[in-house]
């Protein structure tokens, strides 16, 4: 089973009126999505975002945003260059198929020898 982190891409404080207590002290923050597994560890290409008023610690939603807040969101969403979609094995992966190569290679060799007969 794969765990899913979302791991910071871009921060930013913006200065655009809070809708919910009308302060300028806001944090826009874009997440990339990864997957992290036994065998592999894996970039996808999800990019979320949340806008959060530091003040009263609401999350600002897109139905609420003034044009301000599209605006300077645009903007920070141009800005804003995730991760190239991959896919990493982790050293089990790797070991796991050095072992089952070696075991096949084993087998062809004594099958090989008279050893051993199918």
């Amino acid at each position: 089973m794969s765990k899913e982190k979302l791991v910071v891409i871009k921060e930013a404080d913006i200065t655009n009126n809070c809708p919910e207590c009308f302060n300028q002290d806001m944090k826009i923050t874009f997440k990339q999505k990864h997957k992290y597994g036994k065998l592999y560890d894996r970039t996808t290409k999800e990019v979320s975002h949340t806008i959060k008023c530091n003040k009263c610690g609401s999350i600002i939603y897109p139905v609420n945003w003034t044009q301000d807040i599209e605006r300077i969101f645009e903007y920070y969403q141009k800005m804003v260059v995730p991760e190239k979609p991959s896919i990493r094995f982790t050293s089990l992966f790797y070991i796991l198929v050095i072992s089952v190569l070696v075991l096949i290679g084993v087998a062809i060799y004594l099958w090989q020898s008279g050893v051993i007969q199918f």
